[in-house]
C-alpha cells in the first residue's frame, strides 16, 4: 500500500520533469510586458493603440503615490530607449512598427531604475534595432 502510494506520488514527479524546455515557455505570461509578436498580431499602428488593445492597465492613473509634495504625474513617464520622453500623449506618435517591447514598470521599479520623479511608473519601450523608420524616429 505504502510502495503504491510512493509510485503514484514519484510518476507525475518524473513525468513533468521530463517535458520539454518550451512547455515552461508557454506557461509563463509577463502581464507587464508587451512582446514585437503580440504587438504585430495586434495590428496596431502607433504605441498607444497596441497598449491600449492589449494591457489598457498601463495608461491608468496610479493615484496619489506619496504624501510629499512633487511634481510627479501618477501617470506613467513614457521612455525611448532609455531616454525620457515625456508623458502618455508621445505614444500617439511613435509608430508600432519601429517597436520591439513595451514593459511597464511600476513606481518602486521606476525609481529604482530610472530615478526619482516617475511615481506613476514608467512605459519603458525598445525600438527594433536597424531599419530605416526606426533610425528615423530616434532623433
Amino acid at each position: 500500500m505504502v510502495r503504491a502510494h510512493l509510485v503514484g506520488i514519484l510518476v507525475p514527479v518524473v513525468l513533468l520533469g521530463c517535458a520539454p524546455h518550451n512547455m515552461a515557455q508557454h506557461a509563463s505570461f509577463d502581464t507587464n510586458l508587451i512582446t514585437e509578436d503580440e504587438i504585430v498580431a495586434s495590428r496596431a499602428t502607433t504605441a498607444f493603440e497596441a497598449i491600449r488593445k492589449l494591457r489598457g492597465n498601463f495608461l491608468s492613473n496610479r493615484g496619489v503615490t506619496t504624501i510629499y509634495a512633487t511634481n510627479s504625474s501618477p501617470f506613467p513617464t513614457v521612455y525611448v530607449d532609455g531616454q525620457r520622453y515625456g508623458d502618455g500623449n508621445i505614444l500617439l506618435s511613435i509608430p508600432a512598427e519601429v517597436i520591439s517591447t513595451i514593459r511597464l514598470y511600476r513606481a518602486w521599479e521606476a525609481t529604482t531604475r530610472y530615478g526619482m520623479g516617475n511615481m506613476g511608473g514608467v512605459i519603458a519601450i525598445t525600438t527594433r534595432q536597424g531599419g530605416d523608420k526606426a533610425a528615423a524616429y530616434r532623433h
